[in-house]
């Protein structure tokens, strides 16, 4: 039979370092990732934070709204009420 030759290197430590070269690119990348995430997590709860800082002021100007709708109408009957004394 005839042998097969395969064409290895003869020095192995070119597949060492593409081997430690990619797990040191892994790592990286995972590393940046989690600063990613954290730095998200923490974004969101600055928004979090705002919006519920936020809350009790919408609710105040709902209130106001519509306080201010039955001014208007209030103001509406007193200026008819006064255009009908002016003209008998």
């Amino acid at each position: 039979m005839s042998e097969i030759s395969y064409n290895r290197p003869a020095n192995n430590r070119v597949d060492n370092r593409m081997t430690l070269a990619l797990l040191v690119t892994i790592c990286l990348e995972a590393v940046a990732g989690l600063l990613w995430i954290g730095a998200a997590a923490q974004r969101l709860d600055v928004l979090e934070a705002s919006v519920s800082a936020q809350q009790p002021m919408t609710e105040r100007i709902a209130r106001i709204e519509a306080q201010m709708t039955g001014v208007r109408a209030t103001l509406d009957r007193i200026e008819d009420r006064m255009d009908k004394g002016r003209n008998p």
